[in-house]
């Protein structure tokens, strides 16, 4: 849902809403009005038209539901609608109807969501029994208008919500119609997460005089992370699938939406995901309604954990406790980009976004960072050294898991019939290794090649100094030409007690060891972060004396452990 439920009935009683709105929020849990609603209630509720521009996520919802609802008559009202809603998309026309009757539930109100793909006749049936809001897709009311079976003449109140997405579906002219339908002393509301020329074109037209709010970018305090992590792999377009299906096992999302561009890469994806062993549905424009329902109501149950999807089966979307926003390409829009990473890192919640992005689209990838004001990280693709130490991780993470439920007693006698005859502790990782193998953790796996972009035959390496190409240094190129002989020739691994969860990189790690030790940086070689713990290859000649170098080291602000490592290949 577009609203935000983090909103107490004094701080929207402070907003001049009636006694039946505020009940209903207080019934909600609805304690103070997010910023956007903060805004743009008074001035709603006084009337006026209003263009606000706010990401997916920010109380869209509230903030003209509640307003146009203020704004209905007490008593007995006209058979035809004083509100209308118009959305790109019927999965949003569902939510923002849901959410109107909610909050208008001590009012009485009757909602009516219309699109197309339900049956027309119940439609017609309500509109007959009167309607106090309809929320609809521009091409579903202009049916019923063309049908006259909805008329608009007593309508107060007109919603565009996420009108720049009705505009890339191509519902302009339908919009321009289904306002002419329309008085022209409405009060007019326009909501979009962007503001192209056509919409500034739209608002100049059709409102009159309006407020504007522009809900500035969250402000990240020195140190704090963004709620939205950003980041980007280069791949070939042959590698895309394998390398989906290694960042899917690694980053182990327990609720993502995957986007591409056409239906039939979607139902490619889709195979292939649930080949690899994740539970994937499709989603696009050429399923029924019913399919369309039945797939996101697995969503939103758990059954399903992968939701593949192009962007205009995807609009307006919510799905509670969504973790991954994945981008199998770059969209060609950035405002599109925009619209699919504010479905994750809501409510104070942590979300990703990654694109996998060719050679080419590097270039996409820096509009969409000068749209943002934020920065995509160009991540290496994990490896699969790095796959199985991520699936190591889980198998540890599950046995804590059952450790924890403290159900095990039942198993005891499994273990006391082999202590006779096996040391309990190799019982112990032989059991590890079934748990491992079931889970498919020795799946056979091959390294995905990396996908650099072509240079020029000199460039600028990180601290800006020419340099030719084929004696750079750094991590992903330095991994790349090690290969996989090199690296068992002379090298050990050392563990470092740091990972992801403080934050770190390989260029920390590089330019500790390299600090601390002196050890060159092309003598390091290939590096693992994991959430809790990092693994480096060094010479095995310079092992001990990195070791040494480092007990005294910090990194990212922490000493970690620095030691061999321990597990046995």
């Amino acid at each position: 849902m577009d609203e935000n439920p983090i909103g107490s009935e004094a701080g929207f009683a402070g907003l001049g809403l009636r006694a039946e709105l505020l009940r209903a929020l207080t019934n909600l849990g609805y304690e103070e009005p997010t910023p956007i609603q903060q805004e743009s209630i008074p001035p709603l509720v006084a009337g006026n038209d209003l263009v606000g521009q706010a990401a997916t996520g920010t109380g869209k919802t509230a903030a003209f539901a509640l307003p146009l609802l203020q704004r209905l008559e007490e008593g007995a009202r006209d058979a035809g609608p004083a509100a209308l809603v118009l959305v790109p998309t019927r999965e949003l026309a569902e939510q923002v109807s849901q959410a109107v009757h909610r909050y208008g539930r001590d009012l009485g109100v009757r909602v009516l969501p219309v699109y197309g793909g339900q049956p027309i006749g119940r439609q017609l049936q309500a509109l007959r029994r009167g309607v106090d809001v309809v929320v609809g897709t521009p091409g579903r009311v202009l049916d019923h208008i063309e049908r006259a079976t909805l008329r608009l003449g007593d309508v107060r109140t007109v919603v565009l919500d996420e009108a720049d997405e009705m505009l890339d579906m191509g519902f302009a002219d339908d919009i321009e119609a289904i306002l002419d339908e329309t008085p022209e002393d409405r009060q007019t509301v326009l909501f979009s997460a962007t503001m192209p020329p056509r919409i500034d074109s739209i608002a100049r037209r059709h409102l009159r005089d309006p407020v504007r709010i522009t809900m500035g970018r969250e402000v990240v305090t020195p140190g704090d992370m963004p709620l939205v992590r950003q980041s980007a792999y280069i791949v070939a377009r042959a590698h895309k699938a394998a390398a989906l299906g290694r960042i899917l096992d690694v980053e182990a999302p327990s609720s993502a939406i995957v986007f591409c561009r056409t239906r039939q890469e979607v139902d490619e994806v889709t195979e292939t995901l649930n080949g690899r062993g994740y539970r994937a549905e499709a989603l696009h424009g050429g399923m029924s309604q019913d399919q369309r329902d039945r797939v996101m109501g697995r969503l939103r149950s758990g059954s399903t954990e992968l939701l593949v999807a192009t962007d205009v089966a995807a609009r307006g979307l919510d799905v509670e406790q969504l973790t991954h926003v994945i981008n199998v390409n770059v969209p060609v829009a950035p405002e599109a980009y925009v619209h699919r990473i504010g479905r994750v890192g809501r409510a104070g919640r942590e979300g990703s976004a990654i694109t996998l992005a060719e050679p080419r689209e590097q270039r996409m990838l820096k509009s969409i960072e000068r749209l943002t004001g934020r920065r995509i990280t160009l991540e290496r693709l994990p490896t699969v050294t790095d796959l199985r130490a991520r699936r190591l991780e889980l198998t540890r993470a599950a046995l804590q898991a059952s450790l924890e439920a403290d159900d095990l007693e039942r198993f005891r006698v499994v273990i006391d019939s082999l202590a006779d005859e096996f040391d309990v502790e190799n019982i112990a990782l032989a059991a590890v290794k079934l748990l491992h193998e079931a889970a498919g953790g020795d799946a056979a796996e091959e390294e995905i090649p990396e996908a650099t972009p072509p240079r020029r035959s000199h460039d600028r390496d990180a601290r800006g100094e020419r340099t030719d190409r084929d004696s750079r240094g750094g991590g992903t190129d330095r991994d790349t030409r090690r290969g996989g002989s090199g690296r068992d020739s002379g090298v050990t691994r050392l563990f470092f007690g740091i990972g992801r969860r403080a934050g770190l990189r390989p260029q920390d790690l590089v330019g500790a060891i390299a600090g601390e030790s002196g050890l060159g940086a092309r003598e390091i070689g290939a590096i693992q972060i994991t959430d809790r713990f990092a693994l480096v290859e060094v010479p095995e000649s310079e092992a001990d004396s990195v070791i040494a170098a480092m007990q005294n080291a910090t990194i990212r602000g922490r000493r970690p452990t620095v030691r061999r490592e321990r597990f046995v290949r």
